[in-house]
């Protein structure tokens, strides 16, 4: 089952995003809170939104996403901030049914595109996306300004 998160699951997100990092080898990466994530997800300008997985009442998984928009179609579009399901759910599906549970958000809410960022050392990841018809958008990088170097660039 896909369900919106309610404000007594943020806890379970917040777990599910520090198994993310873990699985992502920067367990320690994950500064958010209890406190921060909430805001972020319930507070009077939310931020994001996010979905859980549950099999047989346990949460499995979840996708965390927000909008974004592109000035050349004219629309917004769904951005995938996180994906995760916990290694015993793996293979059951519970991937396929976030996706197909946002790319119908996507649709619903009238976006040009659904997008999100993989590591490229991902190829369990990369090979899934790919198996349903994602494709890499090789000619773009990321570039991200953080920290000092944020705090620089504002002085």
């Amino acid at each position: 089952m896909i369900r919106a998160i309610t404000p007594a699951d943020v806890g379970t997100v917040l777990q599910l995003i520090r198994d993310l990092a873990a699985y992502e080898r920067d367990p320690d990466a994950v500064k958010a809170t209890h406190e921060t994530l909430h805001e972020a997800l319930f507070g009077a300008t939310p931020a994001a939104e996010a979905v859980l997985a549950e099999i047989d009442g346990e949460a499995v998984g979840v996708a965390l996403f927000f909008f974004n928009f592109s000035t050349w179609s004219g629309k917004r579009g769904l951005y995938l901030e996180d994906l995760f399901v916990r290694e015993a759910a793996r293979g059951t599906g519970t991937g396929t049914a976030l996706l197909r549970h946002l790319a119908r958000i996507a649709i619903e809410r009238d976006c040009a595109r659904f997008e999100w960022a993989v590591l490229d050392w991902n190829a369990p990841a990369i090979g899934f996306y790919k198996s349903i018809g994602a494709v890499a958008m090789t000619d773009w990088t990321i570039m991200r300004v953080e920290g000092d170097a944020l705090a620089k660039l504002a002085a």
